[in-house]
């Protein structure tokens, strides 16, 4: 009984969700993706489309093993760097 409350007590206390990580690490659509790309991005950097999206899939097709699956973690630097030079 007493280690069941020490569980409970831990993750009412000391474990976070952290929802910011969450959504990065989610597995999102294209059109999502770009959603979310478009909002966190620095001033001055050329906003996604879809178009562009698919040319980067295109161009990294072992980014994309499991089809047309999308992460904010996994893409977004990535993406970012790819679309910096083929804008």
């Amino acid at each position: 009984m007493v280690a069941f409350f020490d569980y409970a007590w831990y993750y009412l206390f000391m474990k976070r969700v952290d929802k910011q990580r969450e959504l990065n690490e989610a597995i999102v659509s294209l059109d999502d993706f770009a959603v979310e790309y478009n909002k966190t991005l620095p001033p001055g950097f050329p906003k996604a489309s879809p178009e562009r999206l698919r040319k980067f899939q295109l161009a990294y097709p072992l980014l994309f093993k499991d089809g047309n699956a999308w992460s904010i973690d996994k893409h977004r630097k990535r993406f970012m760097d790819w679309h910096n030079t083929h804008h």
